[in-house]
């Protein structure tokens, strides 16, 4: 035991000997190294709704150059920034165009009023202050800004967070001394620096020496894009990162030395980086990449400072780079009182300017700070910079940004919550519109706008400004859509069914042994082939529904699903070659007609669809395709006589029927043009209600079904809550969506005015040339009142964007653009798991066109897993949730639900409960739960099975088995037979046997 002990100690110190001696790396790497086995609807990664610590810290940054403007005002000196635009970006406005924070100070504080922030990340600019850079006296009036702003901010209970230098260089020191090449920059800077502490010191507790010095050699001295535009040797590039980091050392010490005993300060430099990701997570080639790309950045300047004082391993293996001496180490160790860490655009721009070694670049910020965490060993970060950025067209309205700050704040929130990460502070950037750098005035990345041409600069709030006030207020985030969960059940006549697409018939029976009436030798030693027997006749039996092996197949299927309902569709282009009544396929008829007959002996019902196109296969006879298919109105009366030929060859069989599925999906087929679409979809209304028509006319009263079309209906929801034209083109979506085909049907007879409205609207403008058919009298009374029930498709719900538009396209007529939320847990066709939709899609249906029965005919997501697709499970369990709170709350007559779909199609999104080979996945399972509990229950059901009209299971399973129970019902017999004859000969033989006896008896007397 104690050897053991022993063995482990020794290989613990070893360990740790190797790693002082060879200066690896910290643990950063195992943050790449992923579970293959983690689930896609782990909590831990979705989306988090919770509460920051009670003391989280909530800012606002801006840097002097990028928001002070007044270059030239009250005597400030030039900076290398100045000069720069002016060099090398001639086509720019200078930087006194800027938001002009210099003199409109008031406005500044007034947007950090509205914000509600604790604290405001600004800079100094040095030459406003020491016009060439050299401590001399001060510039009075330069002085006096920053002494008000600091005021200010105390008065209003926001903490200055002072940063030093953000790259505004004095243009004398850079003239004069070369800049940051010159060790002699790194003593003028600390003089700079002890100034400001003297000044300001007694009202700033939070001091940033440099922003992103990165940035600064990278971009300053190598690629030329930052000034002052060198485009100098790595050697440069490198001697700059090193004069800057001991530049930052010196400083630190002299505040820690001369005024944090008595200020009571804290003190950091701001680091940035990109993040990067693995080609292949589990490849550790591709991980170690990914470790070197950030050691280059990060690693660079982070290593020294918050790690052992010296460079990673991976640059050190570098002839170019600087070295330290053993003092320097042990003097840069440690030189920060918390991390502060930049994650933003100008980290990631211009990408082929940063070392991703062929891996691939990420906004994970969570993983990020869980490698500075694993890397420097937990220490305290401070987000000193995070946000992004709009084009320079966008105002007000920057819908992006808000989508970016919720999904970066949300992964800074499950860093602290999840991964013990400690994050005190978070700076959302920018508070002000102003001049980015190399990109001047082409991007946006304030939470105020400010128009730079106008003279007042008003600072108006964006969309971004109103959702971090929110976020502020609220210290987090709280949902708004989703309310607990229900534990109710639906209805004991609930249906739940599953739905799968066309059926493909068989022609020919696959399975017509017990059919052919000949006798054949198999050649097995020969050619293999049968060989009829001439003249040998056999019997044989009438033709069977399961000689059709796919039967067999759906039966088998169906079975372990456990439903109620199936939903398929037939093809219309098998049962009518010609598209008219002249030839009809009996063969497929009687198929279809095996399929239900077959699937109501498990006690099955069957909702069949007559029509089931997709954008890849249109379904129609070729004859009707030749003659325009939904352009031309004959393919409406075709539909009718097919319609009519289906209710009265299956209709005694099929009490729920669907006409037409998504015919509102038919504009991806009809897309030449405005007219086309609106055309086919007139002809697509006017075909559905003569249907409707014929059965309700001819059938309903002896076969008592009942008869809908399938609209496709995902819900839309405004993308910008704060924008009323945002919402207006959600609405808008629906109408054109939705109302399109069910307000004829539902409503009034004919198309929403909304959608007439909007068209004309876009016609006065000049801006399209669509217009919707007209309905005729008779056409309104036809449609209207046209359908038995609701039933609607729904998978997700999409998030709407206003966006003008101009030509004569269906798409282009609705002037919206779909965004899709990053921070939602999406399939991999990018299906977002929105669950409350579909309780606001049922809501509004039943707002908008009454109290009407609501069939739920197709709801499902695609998972790539097959062997545990917990999507699906997870997708299954929120969504029929929150149709039970539909049903249960909101008093929505929903009368089924069919889940999306029975099998999979090969090289589509994997939808199906079963693969393509009918390979069962667990979410069968799952389902069969839920059907069994006909939801989510209390302790008990309300539904008694005695009550129930279903049959028993004893039935069940005699029609089930028929074939099985007549074998042994022969077999029995046979035995009872066998047993008789038996029986009774032995009694013949004991009468003989007495006989033959009595007859010795007699002889002998």
């Amino acid at each position: 035991m104690r050897g053991r002990q022993l063995k482990r100690f020794v290989a613990f110190w070893t360990l740790v000997f190797i790693r002082i001696v060879a200066g690896l790396a910290g643990e950063g790497r195992s943050v790449w190294k992923k579970d293959p086995n983690s689930s896609p609807v782990s909590e831990r990664q979705m989306f988090l709704y919770d509460s920051f610590p009670t003391e989280f810290l909530w800012g606002v940054g801006t840097g002097a150059f990028q928001v002070e403007g007044s270059w030239r005002k009250d005597e400030r000196g030039p900076s290398v920034w100045d000069h720069f635009i002016h060099a090398e970006l001639r086509d720019t406005d200078s930087a006194d165009v800027s938001s002009d924070s210099y003199t409109l100070l008031d406005k500044d504080v007034s947007a950090l009023d509205f914000l509600g922030v604790t604290f405001y990340q600004f800079s100094i600019s040095w030459s406003r202050l020491f016009p060439t850079g050299l401590v001399a006296a001060p510039n009075k009036k330069g002085l006096q800004y920053y002494n008000n702003l600091i005021d200010s901010l105390i008065y209003r209970n926001i903490d200055p967070v002072v940063t030093l230098y953000h790259w505004d260089l004095p243009l004398t020191l850079q003239e004069q001394y070369g800049g940051w090449k010159n060790e002699s920059v790194i003593d003028i800077f600390n003089d700079y620096a002890t100034f400001c502490f003297q000044t300001f010191g007694d009202r700033v507790k939070y001091w940033i020496t440099i922003h992103n010095p990165y940035l600064v050699a990278w971009h300053g001295y190598g690629t030329g894009i930052h000034a002052p535009g060198e485009k100098g040797k790595i050697t440069t590039v490198y001697a700059v990162g090193h004069n800057l980091i001991k530049a930052h050392a010196k400083v630190w010490h002299n505040y820690k030395k001369h005024f944090q005993p008595y200020q009571k300060g804290l003190m950091s430099i701001v680091l940035g980086s990109h993040w990067i990701e693995p080609n292949r997570s589990e490849d550790a080639l591709d991980i170690s990449k990914c470790q070197q790309s950030v050691e280059r950045v990060l690693g660079w300047f982070a290593k020294p400072i918050h790690g052992d004082g010296d460079y990673p391993e991976e640059l050190k293996n570098e002839s170019f780079l600087p070295r330290f001496t053993e003092d320097e180490k042990k003097y840069i160790k440690g030189t920060a009182d918390f991390f502060a860490f930049s994650f933003g655009p100008d980290n990631f721009k211009p990408p082929n300017t940063l070392p991703k070694m062929g891996q691939n670049l990420s906004l994970n910020l969570r993983e990020v700070l869980n490698w500075i965490k694993l890397e420097y060993d937990s220490p305290r970060i401070f987000i000193a910079e995070n946000g992004w950025f709009t084009d320079s067209h966008v105002k007000t309205d920057d819908t992006t940004a808000i989508y970016m700050m919720k999904n970066f704040i949300n992964k800074v929130l499950q860093a602290i919550k999840y991964d013990n990460i400690d994050v005190f502070g978070y700076t959302a950037w920018s508070l002000l519109d102003g001049f980015e750098w190399q990109h001047a005035y082409k991007i946006r990345r304030g939470l105020f706008y400010v128009d730079f041409k106008s003279e007042k600069k008003e600072r108006i709030p964006k969309s971004s400004a109103l959702y971090y006030k929110q976020i502020i207020r609220e210290n987090g985030f709280f949902p708004r859509e989703s309310t607990p969960s229900v534990q109710a059940q639906f209805s004991c006549d609930f249906s739940w069914g599953i739905t799968e697409s066309v059926l493909k018939a068989e022609s020919v029976a696959s399975s017509p042994q017990f059919c052919d009436p000949n006798l054949y030798l198999w050649n097995i030693t020969g050619d293999g082939l049968l060989h009829k027997v001439e003249g040998v006749k056999l019997k044989t039996r009438p033709a069977q529904c399961t000689d059709f092996v796919s039967i067999k197949k759906q039966l088998d299927l169906l079975e372990k699903m456990k439903v109620t309902h199936y939903r398929f569709a037939l093809d219309w282009s098998l049962i009518l070659p010609n598209g008219d009544l002249s030839v009809v396929n009996r063969q497929v008829l009687r198929y279809y007609r095996c399929v239900i007959s077959e699937v109501l002996k498990l006690n099955v019902q069957s909702m069949v669809t007559l029509y089931y196109p997709t954008h890849a296969y249109l379904g129609l006879p070729g004859p009707l395709l030749q003659t325009g298919g939904w352009l031309n109105q004959s393919t409406a009366y075709a539909f009718q006589d097919y319609a009519a030929l289906c209710f009265q060859e299956l209709g005694d069989l099929v009490k729920l029927w669907i006409t037409i599925n998504e015919p509102n999906r038919l504009s991806d087929v009809y897309n030449r043009s405005s007219s086309d679409t609106y055309r086919a979809a007139h002809n697509l209304l006017i075909a559905h209600a003569m249907a409707w028509r014929t059965y309700d006319e001819q059938y309903r009263s002896f076969q008592h079904g009942r008869v809908s079309l399938s609209l496709h209906s995902d819900w839309a929801e405004p993308a910008n809550p704060y924008f009323e034209s945002h919402t207006k083109a959600a609405n808008r979506f629906l109408q054109f969506e939705i109302g399109w085909f069910a307000d004829p049907i539902f409503k009034t007879g004919d198309y929403p005015a909304t959608m007439r409205e909007y068209i004309h609207f876009k016609n006065r403008k000049g801006l399209s040339h669509s217009s919707l058919p007209s309905f005729t009298s008779e056409e309104r009374k036809l449609i209207k009142g046209a359908a038995d029930f609701y039933a609607l498709n729904h998978f997700t719900t999409r998030f709407v964007i206003h966006e003008p538009q101009n030509g004569s396209q269906y798409e282009f007529d609705r002037d919206i653009q779909f965004l899709q939320d990053i921070t939602c847990l999406s399939s991999p066709s990018r299906l977002a798991v929105v669950p409350w939709g579909v309780r606001k899609v049922l809501k509004w249906i039943k707002r908008t066109y009454g109290d009407i029965d609501i069939y739920i005919t197709a709801n499902g997501i695609d998972d790539q897993s097959l062997d545990n697709d917990e999507l699906r499970n997870y997708y299954l369990e929120k969504y029929v949730q929150e149709v039970l709170k539909a049903y249960y709350i909101d008093k929505v007559k929903i009368r089924g639900y069919y889940a999306f779909k029975l099998t999979e199609e090969k090289s589509k999104p994997r939808f199906g409960f079963f693969t393509s080979d009918s390979k069962g996945k667990p979410s069968i399972k799952f389902y069969n739960n839920l059907i069994s509990n006909n939801g989510f229950p209390a302790d008990y059901s309300v539904c008694d099975p005695s009550n129930n009209d279903k049959q028993c299971s004893f039935c069940l399973f005699v029609s089930q088995k028929k074939p099985l129970i007549f074998f042994a019902c022969c077999l029995f017999s046979t035995l009872i037979l066998l047993l008789t004859i038996i029986v009774f000969h032995k009694r013949k033989r004991r009468k003989r046997f007495k006989a033959k006896r009595i007859q010795r008896i007699c002889a002998s007397l």
